[in-house]
């Protein structure tokens, strides 16, 4: 384990991967925060403390929470596909170049996606951006698949 953490793949990917991985915990308190400000909870226990006539206009959906849900739900979508793909990536021993390029499209285009969505951003914009993650965790699962294929 201790030459592993001394591959310099190994450790670039473990960099971006902490990176998208907080990013995507970030967006459960930013959920959180959306719900407090918009005043739109899902869940009885969340507005028991309230009155009666209170708890039913708090108990409602909101579209600017209901945006940063699905934002988050999206990066669930593909960043979890991206650390498990990006593992076996790294450990199939890839040049440092080729391996940075894939990561750092990545992280680039999971930060593009999030405030494409957050900000409502035209398209294409969030569009290409998930695109771009995807053909980059296909990328990495046809490099692992073709140099470890084993049928």
């Amino acid at each position: 384990m201790a030459k592993l953490m001394e591959d310099e793949v190994f450790m670039a990917f473990t960099t971006y991967a902490v990176i998208v991985v907080v990013k995507m915990l970030l967006m459960a308190p930013l959920t959180a925060f959306y719900r407090i400000t918009r005043g739109a909870f899902a869940n009885e226990e969340d507005v028991a403390r309230k009155p009666a006539e209170e708890r039913k206009k708090l108990l409602r959906s909101h579209p600017d929470v209901e945006r940063v849900r699905r934002c988050h739900q999206n990066d669930i979508e593909n960043i979890i596909p991206f650390v498990l793909v990006g593992l076996l990536y790294a450990l199939t021993g890839p040049v440092l170049s080729a391996a940075l390029l894939h990561f750092r499209i990545f992280v680039g285009s999971r930060i593009c996606h999030t405030i494409a969505y957050l900000f409502s951003l035209p398209q294409p914009s969030r569009g290409l951006s998930w695109m771009i993650g995807l053909l980059v965790n296909f990328s990495m699962s046809y490099s692992v698949l073709s140099t470890v294929l084993y049928l």
